[in-house]
Formats: structure tokens, sequence, C-alpha cells
């Protein structure tokens, strides 16, 4: 009976490790260049704080063993206070990290600016307004002509110029963890991200702050495909979608949860501008651009 009660935790910490071993890590799989970039930075910056960590672990257990009571050979130095090694080391060490930890982070913040746009010669940007809504993600492409709820499309190897605001909502914020950096949605202005799929395929998306009930559920497909077919799917959602009017907007736009992807061939001229505008114009004609 002792045997099997002191077997109980180790057979409780063997299955939690077998748990997680269906677990996707997809921040640490990324498929873009940003995605990859922040991955860098995120091992690099684990690496030298466990520069700190690993050694401090490894004393605990050297100092509690070489120091234990029954060990009379350890050296017994009641008076001892001070150590000029010792100093040295506790000091210097933490130091070097953390300016290596700024060099980098400050040098890779500007690389990696979400308002700096990625250039990949000979290719186009594509662009896609984002519109944060209770509780989905509405996208309008606005050379296309098309918008979509809760999946958006676009080319493998080709950057996408994100223009994200939000409804008559609280803040949100828009990230694909795969591809990298999350920026911030506000009613009444205007955030930018750029960011590239450098392989194909169906990337999850979420909202990552907090704003009421349907927060959960609030998800996207983000789905990277050839030119081909991206096109296909422009064609195909010209083809078989209602308009999105400012009506249709607005019914939209009233909070509701686990809506089912929808899209539509067409959208109100210059909806996504008069959205914003509307914040800093009260009464503001959707469909005008104007005050009634």
């Amino acid at each position: 009976m002792k045997m099997k009660s002191k077997l109980k935790p180790l057979i409780i910490f063997i299955g939690l490790m077998l748990l997680l071993t269906g677990c996707n890590q997809i921040v640490l799989n990324p498929k873009g260049i940003i995605g990859q970039r922040e991955n860098e930075l995120i091992i690099d910056a684990i690496l030298l704080m466990l520069i700190v960590v690993v050694p401090v672990i490894f004393m605990t257990f050297i100092f509690a063993w070489k120091y234990r009571a029954t060990n009379k050979k350890a050296n017994y130095a009641p008076k001892w206070h001070h150590s000029n090694a010792i100093e040295v080391f506790v000091w210097g060490v933490p130091i070097i990290i953390i300016l290596v930890l700024g060099t980098l982070t400050w040098r890779t913040t500007h690389e990696l600016d979400p308002y700096k746009p990625l250039n990949v010669p000979g290719v186009e940007p594509i662009t896609i307004q984002v519109v944060a809504l209770d509780w989905k993600w509405l996208f309008i492409y606005p050379k296309q002509n098309i918008a979509s709820v809760n999946l958006m499309q676009f080319p493998v190897n080709v950057p996408v110029h994100f223009i994200l605001t939000s409804g008559d909502t609280p803040m949100n914020a828009f990230h694909i963890p795969q591809l990298g950096t999350q920026i911030y949605a506000m009613a009444g202005m205007k955030t930018h991200l750029h960011l590239i799929a450098n392989e194909a395929g169906d990337y999850f998306g979420r909202a990552v702050n907090i704003n009421g009930s349907g927060f959960s559920a609030m998800q996207f497909v983000a789905r990277a495909s050839s030119m081909t077919d991206f096109n296909n799917w422009v064609d195909k959602v010209k083809k078989s979608s209602p308009e999105l009017s400012v009506d249709k907007f607005k019914q939209l736009s009233k909070p509701s949860e686990n809506n089912p992807v929808t899209t539509y061939k067409a959208v109100s001229n210059n909806l996504f501008d008069n959205l914003v505008m509307s914040f800093m114009m009260p009464g503001m004609d959707l469909s005008k651009g104007h005050q009634d």
C-alpha cells in the first residue's frame, strides 16, 4: 500500500504529460516571416534568461546537498559575510543579460514594426480592411469590392496590408498567431498591420481582448492559398453572394455569437472609411458620408 501511495504522484505527472502531447503550440509553429522572426525573438529571450535560471536551479540542489547537517566535511564559516567574486557574478551576469535583451528588443521592435510595409520584389500587396464587431470579424476587400465574415482568404507569399477599426463595440485586438503580431482595433480609429504567409493553409485567428460574453467564440479562419485559388474564390463570391449594403451592415453589427461564414459580392461605397468617420461626426449617414 505504501508503494502504491508513492507511485500515485508519479502516475498523475506522467498522465498530465501525455495529455499535453496533444497540444499544438501554434505560436511556436510560425508560417510567415514575421511570425518566424517573433518566434526567434521568444527563443533568444528564453535562452538568455536560462543563463540565470539554470545555474540557480542546480545550485539549489548542490548547496542543499553539500551543506546538509550530516556532511561534516563542509566548511563552516559563521562569520563570513562578503565575497567580491560573488558580488561581481551576481550583479554582472544579469546586467549583461539585460543589456543584450534590451538591444535585441530595441532592434526587433523597429524591424518588426506592424506599420512597416513588407516588400516582396515584383509582388503587389493585397489590402484587407478589418472591422471588429460583436462578436464576429468583418473583412472588406476594397480592390476586389467583396467582403466576408469570419473568413479571410489571401494569396500565399503576398504581403497583406490590414487596416483595422472597430464598430460600435469595445476595443478589441486582432491576432493570427502563426503569422505574427497582434494589433488593436478601436472605434473611430485606424490601425495598420503588415503580415505575410509563406505556406498555404488555414490559420487560426482570434480576438485577444476580452469584450463581452461572446469573446471566446470570436474566431476566424485566415486562409492562405495559391493566387489561382484566391482569384477563383473572389469570382465565386461575386457570383453567388448578396451585397453588403448599409442596412445589412447595421444588422450585422448587432451582437450575435457563433456566426457562420458569410460572403458579400459588393460593399457599400466607402463603408469602412465612413464607419471610422461616423464616430467623429455623430449622425453621419454611412451610405453618403455626411451628416444628416
